[in-house]
């Protein structure tokens, strides 16, 4: 079967289409064939006040997304910034809300952003509190879940993360630094060599919350949401940091609201 030509082209519709689609994104591509103003000539003015306004709306909406790395950055180098992306990864999606996952890397690629090596993760925390913020519903487990769980069975017990939980580690303070940048922070001096942070986002309820995440808390939460059973995960979590704490951790987790359910077992599930 052919494919579908576009009327009086002779061109396949699904090639005229990635024609355009590649010259919306390519300032130096010509216009693409077929396309023509009110008077029947090809109109190349039209045509690039159309590309702008494509890639400026994308580039906008990336402001939206990454606040704080806009705010660090500025105007005029976010924008750039943002242009850049949007012509080397363009939306595979017609759902905006899912558009710039991908930005974090782009910074941490981006020649102009190296002498901001801590960027890129101040732009993973925004990502994830917007996935956070989109992610499904769930009701956390309250605290009182676990009382009756006996104290053989502790290690075993396999915990359920809250589908909104994402986790950020970063080998600088950009928790600290995203804080300064959002919500009427105030940015002030931060001592990069003082060590990273880890960071949690977590929607239990109407509100997105980043929360710090105490030393070995990351590689404790990541092996828990990998399925593995509480004491394999604090094995983990110990392995990660001498310092790490499972009753300290456990119970601001759960406070947190950071498990939707447990499993003990077929016959055992919350």
């Amino acid at each position: 079967m052919s494919q579908t030509k576009a009327k009086g082209s002779g061109v396949p519709l699904a090639e005229r289409q990635a024609d355009f689609a590649a010259a919306i994104l390519d300032a130096g591509a010509p216009i693409p064939k077929g396309l023509v103003g009110p008077d029947g000539a090809p109109d190349a003015r039209r045509f690039a006040v159309y590309r702008n306004n494509v890639v400026a709306g994308l580039s906008e909406s990336m402001k939206i997304t990454f606040p704080a790395v806009a705010r660090i950055v500025g105007e005029e180098f976010f924008q750039a910034m943002a242009r850049a992306y949007v012509v080397a990864d363009p939306p595979r999606s017609p759902m905006l809300l899912e558009y710039g996952s991908g930005f974090p890397d782009f910074i941490e690629r981006f020649p102009p952003a190296a002498t901001l090596p801590y960027l890129a993760d101040v732009a993973r925390i925004e990502n994830a509190w917007k996935e956070a913020f989109h992610a499904p519903e769930a009701a956390p487990l309250p605290p009182a879940a676990l009382a009756a769980i006996a104290q053989d069975q502790v290690a075993a017990l396999r915990l359920r993360l809250h589908p909104s939980v994402r986790l950020v580690t970063s080998r600088y303070p950009a928790l600290t630094i995203w804080r300064m940048n959002v919500d009427g922070g105030v940015p002030g001096p931060v001592d990069l060599k003082a060590g990273g942070e880890d960071a949690l986002v977590v929607r239990p309820a109407a509100n997105v919350e980043v929360r710090f995440v105490p030393p070995g808390g990351a590689a404790f939460v990541r092996r828990l949401g990998e399925g593995a059973a509480l004491g394999e995960a604090a094995n983990a979590g110990l392995a990660a940091s001498e310092a790490f704490d499972l009753s300290a951790s456990l119970a601001g987790l759960i406070s947190a609201g950071v498990f939707s359910g447990y499993e003990l077992g077929p016959e055992q599930a919350a």
